[in-house]
């Protein structure tokens, strides 16, 4: 009993004697939701780092310090995890355009919708790297091509009803949308590397290229190649 009272005697001394903020001994436990949310913090950045392939449920622990039973429990395994953090980037960056488009005319509809992307890329490097890094889970759904087809279907509305005002058939909105939405990505890919010049600029030169080819449409475009035949 002596030895029993000594030895608590002994770590309340010690736990009177850590530090304001230092270690202590009866360290305070996460909830299962906060725990959920680190691993989830945690697994968005290795798949950013790594890509998916790479990425282990062993790394996933280790940084949390936790054990891989944890990861487990939560998600099932390295799949589930991957599937929840593309879950949330893709409707981050869906809610970012949706809230973005707002203007009333179509070029600032365009300007922006680029500047929703590039705002993205700029201030989470880590999701958009997550998306643009293809999985074979992915394949069909949840990725950045899935993504990108979202964005394109809000475009086609858009397009189809300032054809349809101009005299274009409003069937090759979908076209048109898929290659604007196409073009923008592309650029965001590259300049998420280079980072210069500044978005602001990015954005108004893809919408120079967008909407003064628009303005400009033929109305039956064919190939110069095939002018000559």
């Amino acid at each position: 009993m002596a030895d029993v009272l000594g030895s608590e005697g002994g770590t309340s001394r010690r736990r009177s004697a850590d530090p304001p903020g230092g270690k202590s001994s009866s360290r305070v436990r996460m909830s299962a939701a906060q725990r959920r949310e680190q691993l989830i913090s945690i697994g968005r950045q290795l798949f950013a780092e790594r890509g998916f392939d790479a990425t282990s449920v062993e790394e996933v622990a280790a940084r949390a310090k936790v054990s891989k039973p944890v990861v487990y429990e939560h998600f099932g395994g390295k799949e589930g995890l991957y599937a929840v953090v593309v879950d949330r980037e893709v409707r981050a960056l869906l809610d970012r355009i949706t809230t973005a488009l707002t203007a009333g005319h179509p070029r600032e509809l365009l300007e922006q919708a680029a500047m929703a992307l590039l705002s993205y890329i700029e201030e989470e490097t880590s999701g958009f790297r997550v998306l643009v890094r293809e999985s074979p889970l992915m394949a069909a759904t949840g990725n950045f091509s899935s993504v990108l087809n979202d964005v394109a279907h809000q475009v086609e509305h858009i397009l189809g009803a300032e054809y349809k005002s101009r005299g274009y058939d409003p069937k090759l909105a979908e076209l048109y949308s898929q290659a604007l939405v196409g073009m923008v990505a592309l650029t965001g890919r590259w300049w998420l590397e280079v980072r210069k010049p500044r978005k602001e600029t990015v954005a108004a030169h893809l919408v120079n290229l967008a909407w003064n080819g628009l303005s400009h449409l033929e109305a039956k475009p064919t190939l110069i190649s095939s002018r000559k035949h």
